[in-house]
């Protein structure tokens, strides 16, 4: 079970710390937000990269 929610709930994690970090502080903690929230939309972008590499 863990190899299958390992990296979903990694993710989530990264994302919910970005959204405590938006709410924390400004200057730094905004630009670590970002980078955590960006994080599930990058994965998506490599992912759909990949997929359409020929095996």
């Amino acid at each position: 079970m863990w190899d299958v929610f390992r990296w979903p709930l990694l993710v989530g994690i990264v994302c919910g710390a970005g959204l405590g970090l938006a709410l924390v502080g400004d200057d730094v903690w905004d630009a670590l937000s970002w980078l955590a929230l960006s994080l599930p939309v990058v994965l998506a972008i490599f992912c759909w990269r990949r997929a359409d590499q020929p095996r």
